[in-house]
C-alpha cells in the first residue's frame, strides 16, 4: 500500500473520531445555540475565566443549589442551575446537578430550566467536544437511565481523549465487565491499576469471574 494511501485512510479515521465525538447527543429538536448567553458563554476549564465564574456561582450556585436543597436567586433550584449553564455550558458539578435534579424530580425538564437534561450535554458537548469531563457526567446520567450501550459510548470518548486517567479507565472496565466483554474490561482495569488506583473492586470481579490476569 502506497504512502498517499495510507495517509488518505489516516484522514479519514481522525475525520470520522472528529465526527464522533461533536455529534449531536440530544433527541431534542432544538436545545439553542450556544453564543445565545448574555453574560457568557465562557469555559469553565478555563482558569482565566475566574472572576466570572465566581460571579456565576456567587448568585446562582451555592452549596445549597448543589445539594438540590433551595435554589439561591430564586424560588426554585432549576433556575440557578439554568443560568449557570448558559453562562458556562461545560460546568461538570452544575451539569452533574441538573442531571440528579431530573432524576430525582423525575422529569427531563426541570421546574426553571430552559432546556431538558439531555439539551443541557448536547450544549456542553458542543461547545467543548473535547472536555473529557463532561462526557464523563453526561455517561453516569446515562448509566442512571439504564441507558447502559450510550453510557459506555459516552465514557470511551472520554478515555479517547484523555487515555491515561485512572477514574475513566477504572469505571470503562465497569461499564465492560456489565457487557461480559472481559477482554476490553482486562484491558481497562490494567491501565487503571497501573497509576495505583486504590479501588479493588473491578479487579475483585475480574478474579471471581476468572479473567484477571497478573
Amino acid at each position: 500500500m502506497n504512502t498517499k494511501k495510507l495517509k488518505n485512510q489516516s484522514n479519514i479515521w481522525i475525520l470520522v473520531f472528529l465526527l464522533i465525538i461533536i455529534r449531536p447527543v440530544s433527541a431534542d429538536p432544538y436545545c439553542g445555540e450556544v453564543e445565545e448567553a448574555g453574560f457568557g458563554p465562557f469555559d469553565y476549564t478555563d482558569p482565566t475565566k475566574k472572576e466570572q465564574l465566581n460571579v456565576v456561582e456567587r448568585h446562582h450556585f451555592d452549596r445549597n443549589v448543589e445539594n438540590l436543597i433551595s435554589g439561591l436567586s430564586g424560588a426554585n433550584i432549576g433556575g440557578d442551575l439554568n443560568y449557570t449553564l448558559i453562562a458556562f455550558p461545560n460546568h461538570h458539578r452544575a451539569l452533574n446537578a441538573m442531571s440528579r435534579l431530573s432524576l430525582k424530580t423525575k422529569t427531563s425538564k426541570p421546574r426553571g430550566a430552559k432546556y431538558s437534561v439531555l439539551c443541557f450535554f448536547d450544549r456542553a458537548i458542543r461547545f467543548r467536544p473535547r472536555d473529557a469531563m463532561v462526557r464523563t457526567v453526561f455517561s453516569n446520567h446515562l448509566l442512571k437511565e439504564n441507558k447502559l450501550d450510550m453510557a459506555l459510548e459516552q465514557l470511551q470518548i472520554a478515555a479517547d481523549l484523555e487515555p491515561d486517567n485512572p477514574t475513566t479507565n477504572y469505571n470503562l472496565g465497569l461499564l465492560y465487565l456489565k457487557k461480559k466483554n472481559y477482554e476490553k474490561a482486562l484491558y481497562h482495569a490494567k491501565k487503571a491499576y497501573a497509576q495505583n488506583f486504590p479501588l479493588p473492586g473491578l479487579r475483585n470481579r475480574l478474579v471471581a469471574a476468572g479473567k484477571w490476569k497478573e
